[in-house]
């Protein structure tokens, strides 16, 4: 296996270039786009040229019913109507029965947008802003105003770590920041630098926000992956590392089971190695059972997979997490959803 990198620049053009790259290279297989917005604006380059896609950090929803040319996107992170419902019950859990949304103004953020107004409202709650913001944007200062004077008790902002940190500096100056209410992330600004962006002089400046991202170590995954992720990229934040590392495995092991290496063959095989076999943890003890004959199950470093007929995790678990004084990720509990 030959590993060829490329930059999507969280940018569709950029990302456009990356996917010709590829392409012209004949490459089996991609990883990623990180962003689901960058995959949205590739799937279809992709697909279309029957090569696979396995993104560890696409959650929004769209692409659980998106066209993917008969099997050819899949996905290691569980979609954002699971992580909306771990969202959302944290935050009427704590107490909060009106809130605030402040969402990018693309298929991420809106539709994780919809999906938790749906859990906040089932579980009692009110929303009193749901403001789109442009994800081109950088100047918030009027989509902040909307929040300030619908006087909630708490914000929820979804978003990517550049606007959301221009957001939240914008919070903090009308008076709806940390320091004045409960503020609640998502995966997409789940970073130990988000608080330097937002003001390099005070780590402090966003203690006690909190937030839901899919697990980085969850349950049931293989537990050798974060002491061995650990050691080989020290102090690294870990989100999406251990999704990442198995999309990796699943492709190697689905070309493995088909006996080849043509994406237009082993495609079929995707969906299969993650369930309803023997459990195997690593790409060594899952060759071996294969190479015996054994119908197997890769529950991997992100955990049990068993990917649905979408090619994505029929559940999932989700850090609960906030951040200190330093503006470092502490992880408070683990939740299952589905």
């Amino acid at each position: 296996m030959e590993l060829s990198p490329a930059d999507d620049g969280t940018n569709a053009d950029i990302a456009s270039a990356a996917v010709d790259g590829h392409l012209a290279a004949g490459v089996d297989g991609i990883i990623g786009a990180a962003a689901s917005s960058i995959s949205l604006a590739v799937i279809d380059k992709i697909s279309g040229s029957q090569t696979m896609q396995c993104s560890p950090s696409n959650t929004g929803s769209v692409f659980t019913t998106i066209d993917d040319n008969g099997g050819y996107y899949t996905r290691t992170a569980p979609p954002d109507n699971l992580q909306a419902q771990a969202l959302g019950d944290l935050i009427t859990a704590d107490g909060y029965t009106d809130v605030a949304i402040i969402a990018l103004n693309n298929e991420y953020g809106q539709g994780f947008a919809d999906d938790l107004i749906a859990q906040l409202e089932a579980n009692g709650a009110s929303v009193v802003a749901n403001v789109a913001y442009d994800p081109n944007g950088t100047v918030f200062d009027a989509d902040v105003q909307q929040l300030a004077d619908a006087a909630p008790q708490a914000v929820a902002l979804i978003a990517y770590p550049d606007t959301g940190s221009l957001v939240l500096q914008a919070m903090i100056e009308q008076g709806v920041g940390p320091a004045d209410l409960q503020i609640y992330l998502t995966d997409g600004t789940q970073s130990s630098g988000l608080a330097a962006k937002v003001d390099p002089a005070n780590p402090a400046i966003l203690e006690g926000v909190k937030g839901t991202a899919p697990s980085a170590a969850p349950p049931g995954g293989a537990a050798w992956f974060g002491d061995a992720f650990a050691a080989f990229s020290p102090g690294t934040d870990t989100i999406f590392a251990s999704y990442a590392y198995d999309c990796l495995v699943v492709f190697a092991l689905a070309a493995e089971v088909a006996g080849t290496d043509d994406p237009t063959v082993w495609v079929n095989e995707v969906n299969g190695v993650t369930k309803d076999g023997e459990r195997c943890d690593t790409y060594a003890s899952c060759l071996a059972l294969i190479a015996a004959g054994t119908d197997i199950d890769y529950d991997g470093a992100s955990g049990v997979l068993n990917f649905t007929d979408a090619g994505e995790p029929g559940a999932g678990y989700y850090d609960i997490w906030h951040l200190d004084a330093i503006g470092a990720v502490v992880t408070d509990e683990t939740v299952p959803v589905g």
